[in-house]
């Protein structure tokens, strides 16, 4: 009885959902995707962008509205666009992910998108999601309250989205086959940007500075994105406080911090008032970076918070903006110290009685190099490849079909349902680990889902080759973060310490480094999702698996039919 009474509670939800959005607004879009020469550090490349624009386009829409985004594929490489955050409920055809839900865009292709945001309202965004095509291709989704609604917190006198990337001198897609041929991490980006700007503290970038004006007493929503591919990013604003409200598009008790932490994928929304004497102050990103002995860009990215009152330099003088004193780039006690700060505004519906207890180990490895591989394609460690892996499986994205398609369609031998629930072999997650356990096994397996059913997610960092801090995302759902900490998680004393009554909700969680987390949500979305660590080199090392979620009862608990113009494989 139970049972029926909840199905019945979400098929109402549902059903008032359907008929809140007759009326609601459609936004229609055309996404071109070509390439555009784009000029940063002082060298010229041709940029694969969307309708020219690096970063792409901003798309708002309120609560309720629908999308219907146009992508035409002009560029010479395969393409698909990812809503990230965006739940889509019964839409997985729109979800985007290559070989996931659908077969990408070919050069001279093009593929409608066509879902509707319920039930959220925050800070999103869109990205390409094949090969290292996101590195350009992405751009801010901003879901505002519907008609008649507001904010849970004083509405700001302007909002400003501040987009976090990285930038290459190279093209991106060379760096990442090099990599996948060598076997080895990839060339490190040469900037990170604001806004597309690497900012004034590099060189032959003086001119290519993202300035956010101000007003003395002004309040300005600053709609935090990091949009970079491989890296965790400090955010500060000199001299002026955050007042955090928002993350991955939830909500969040109201706090106050000098500095937020962002992995790639998630978004931060946050509050500064104009409450400094007039002036200029730099608006500053950095590295956070937990990888032993791996390098990365351990350089500065910065915008200029302007106050419009700020008198002009005299003349001659050079003005520099104040700098605020950015954490150290291995500060995890920061970043712990942020993340144990995200409180949802309220009690929220936690699911309890759990129906499928999982554990996954999420890390790198190495596979021993082939005999018929030159040395070099052997560049890792000691002659071997790196890989990465959760449960021991290194994820192998099929080339012929999608996994949705294949489903949807019987079609066999594209993926299995056998992965494991909890990792193969047991051992000391976050202590030195044989090296007998670090070759995965490549496969193109999924976890199998019935419609309803209450999940929870272990999710255990290893210190195979190196520990690190991994923003896993999982398309197709918000989820609970319950808990997080340190070391092995022990399912002995760590869950009296689970927060069951107002834990965030995000859709991209960070696994400590050396640690855990645990999350918790309820399949109530039909179809493939994948999940998966949104460092891009992970991805394609393997860390990654995906869900499938079986329908459920009547049509508002199924699947919809694929598009006509789905792209064909």
């Amino acid at each position: 009885m139970a049972t029926s009474l909840k199905y019945s509670g979400l098929l109402v939800l549902i059903l008032a959902l359907t008929l809140s959005l007759a009326d609601a607004d459609v936004h229609y879009h055309d996404f071109v995707v070509q390439a555009t020469p784009v000029k940063r550090l002082c060298k010229t490349r041709s940029t694969i962008t969307v309708n020219g624009q690096y970063p792409g386009p901003t798309l708002e829409v309120n609560n309720g509205d629908a999308l219907v985004v146009n992508v035409v594929n002009r560029s010479r490489y395969n393409v698909t666009i990812h809503w990230h955050g965006i739940r889509q409920l019964r839409t997985a055809w729109a979800d985007g992910p290559e070989f996931i839900t659908q077969c990408p865009i070919r050069p001279g292709g093009s593929y409608a998108y066509r879902f509707t945001i319920e039930d959220q309202e925050g800070t999103l965004w869109w990205h390409a999601h094949s090969s290292w095509l996101r590195a350009t291709v992405y751009g801010a989704l901003i879901i505002y309250p519907a008609p008649g609604s507001s904010y849970p917190f004083p509405t700001a006198d302007r909002e400003t989205p501040i987009l976090l990337g990285e930038w290459w001198n190279a093209d991106p897609i060379t760096v990442v086959r090099q990599a996948t041929f060598s076997g080895s991490p990839p060339n490190v980006s040469d900037a990170y940007t604001i806004n597309g700007q690497p900012g004034d503290l590099y060189s032959c970038s003086n001119t290519e500075t993202t300035v956010v004006p101000i007003n003395t007493g002004e309040t300005n929503l600053l709609r935090v994105i990091n949009s970079a591919m491989n890296q965790e990013l400090f955010f500060m604003v000199a001299n002026h406080d955050f007042t955090v409200v928002a993350v991955d598009a939830s909500y969040l008790r109201p706090f106050t911090t000098s500095v937020i932490m962002l992995g790639p994928g998630q978004t931060t929304d946050v509050i500064i008032t104009g409450d400094q004497s007039p002036g200029r102050y730099y608006m500053a990103a950095s590295p956070y970076q937990t990888a032993q002995n791996a390098a990365f860009d351990n350089t500065t990215t910065t915008a200029i918070l302007e106050y419009k009152s700020a008198p002009c330099p005299a003349r001659g003088v050079p003005s520099y903006p104040v700098m605020p004193s950015l954490p150290a780039f291995n500060d995890t006690p920061t970043v712990t110290s942020f993340t144990q700060s995200l409180k949802s505004p309220q009690q929220v519906p936690v699911p309890t009685d759990i129906d499928e207890n999982l554990f996954f180990t999420v890390g790198l490895g190495l596979f021993n190099c082939p005999p018929n591989f030159t040395p070099a394609q052997c560049q890792g460690p000691n002659g071997t490849r790196f890989t990465a892996s959760m449960n021991n499986v290194s994820f192998v994205l099929p080339s012929t079909y999608s996994i949705l398609q294949a489903y949807q369609q019987g079609i066999q031998g594209v993926f299995t349902t056998d992965f494991p629930p909890v990792p193969p072999v047991q051992f000391d997650y976050t202590g030195n680990v044989s090296q007998s356990l670090w070759q995965p096994v490549p496969d193109t397996k999924v976890y199998k889902l019935k419609f309803g059913s209450k999940v929870q997610i272990v999710l255990q960092d290893t210190s195979i080759v190196s520990g690190e801090n991994h923003p896993i995302h999982i398309h197709g759902y918000d989820f609970f973060i319950i808990g997080e900490g340190f070391g092995n998680f022990d399912p002995s004393t760590d869950p009296d310490n689970f927060n069951l009554v107002d834990p965030p909700r995000r859709n991209t969680v960070g696994v400590p480094v050396n640690g855990w987390s645990v999350i918790r949500f309820v399949a109530y979305n039909p179809g493939v999702w994948l999940m998966h660590c949104h460092l891009d080199v992970h991805i394609t090392w393997g860390l990654a698996m995906a869900f499938l979620v079986e329908n459920g009862v009547g049509e508002l608990e199924t699947l919809e039919p694929p598009p006509a113009d789905l792209p064909p494989c």
